[in-house]
């Protein structure tokens, strides 16, 4: 049975449009200033202004995305990540539009770079995993994984990813299971209906290795 599912498509359990898989409104991943005993700071009019003005580009490279205009897209979040450099947004969202472009080794240094910035970003760290079982390596892959679910337990696209690449690629067939059962935990309502069939595969061919394809990423 061949996989419908796009896994590299999966950190916001999205598979349509590219916009719906940007990541949340820029902040500043630098260690907060510290703060007066009695109250914080109020930040400045400068620098409220500053992350309005950021704010503003981002949400414009982000129509970009979703309009299809990738290399208008890709100048868009260059020059925000040169004018931005603290922000971790806009390097996650250059690698995810890597990613769509097939430029492997542009994604993986963004990611890298957006992760050197907030390392707690499971969506970096989601797209990372999926971009090092394409490359073959398997042992980046499901470090990528393992670490997005100890940053947050319940990011459900990590167990499936990591279901897939024990299933499909590393063929442990029982950890899968348990990554797959644990991805239907965590997603819910939400969870790939498909799942439960593979789940009853990997039962009723006691364990044995699947011959499933994951399907490749789409245009």
């Amino acid at each position: 049975m061949k996989r419908c599912v796009d896994d590299r498509l999966l950190p916001l359990l999205c598979a349509v449009l590219l916009s719906a898989c940007s990541t949340p409104p820029l902040r500043s991943d630098a260690p907060p200033r510290a703060a007066a005993p009695q109250a914080a700071t109020p930040a400045s009019p400068a620098a409220g202004s500053t992350m309005a003005a950021a704010q503003t580009r981002f949400e414009a490279a982000l129509k970009l995305m979703q309009d299809g205009q990738r290399e208008a897209a890709v100048a868009a979040l260059q020059a925000l990540c040169r004018d931005y450099p603290q922000f971790s947004g806009p390097y996650t969202d250059l690698g995810i539009l890597y990613s769509k472009m097939q430029r492997r080794d542009a994604a993986i240094a963004s990611f890298a770079q957006a992760l050197q910035r907030n390392p707690d970003n499971v969506v970096a760290l989601n797209y990372l995993g999926g971009l090092y079982r394409e490359a073959g390596d398997y042992t980046r892959a499901e470090q990528a994984y393992q670490q997005a679910q100890r940053v947050r337990r319940d990011y459900a696209p990590s167990y499936l990813n990591l279901a897939i690449l024990y299933e499909l690629s590393l063929h442990r067939p029982q950890q899968a299971l348990s990554q797959y059962r644990l991805y239907q935990q965590y997603a819910g309502a939400q969870a790939q209906p498909m799942v439960t069939v593979w789940i009853k595969e990997i039962e009723l061919a006691g364990a044995a290795p699947s011959n499933r394809v994951v399907a490749g990423a789409g245009p």
